[in-house]
């Protein structure tokens, strides 16, 4: 079975997020999405300023066998990116939840995170299929 921390917060669309010092979220996806994607070999980023709408793609991930939209789980402006990715998206596959993060958040007033999954609703999430 997959890691799935249970610090972390999950989105249906197989995101983490972590709750940073001032505000900040930082995103990347799930073990299991990435055991599901298999072998990454890009990552495509958002810039840094971006806004996001909650929902909105704003991220890619690839495999060899397929390409993954990435989902800001809320409305924010991107304030860092993993730039290592660009030439190591192999750090996704190592280390999902530590050097293998996408992108830090800075929710806007009205982005509180809503709809978030707790370990244990990701893991029957995951489990289902």
């Amino acid at each position: 079975m997959s890691n799935i921390p249970a610090d972390l917060k999950y989105t249906r669309s197989h995101e983490w997020l972590k709750a940073l010092p001032e505000g900040i979220v930082e995103i990347g996806i799930s073990d299991h999405a990435q055991e599901s994607l298999g072998d990454l070999v890009f990552v495509e980023l958002p810039e840094v300023g971006r806004s996001l709408a909650a929902g909105e793609a704003c991220a890619v991930v690839e495999s060899v066998k397929a390409a993954s939209d990435i989902y800001a789980p809320v409305a924010a402006t991107v304030v860092a990116i993993n730039a290592q990715l660009a030439e190591a998206p192999e750090l996704i596959n190592q280390d999902p939840y530590g050097r293998g993060w996408i992108m830090r958040l800075k929710p806007t007033a009205q982005g509180a995170p809503s709809g978030l999954l707790s370990a244990h609703d990701y893991q029957a999430l995951a489990a289902a299929g």
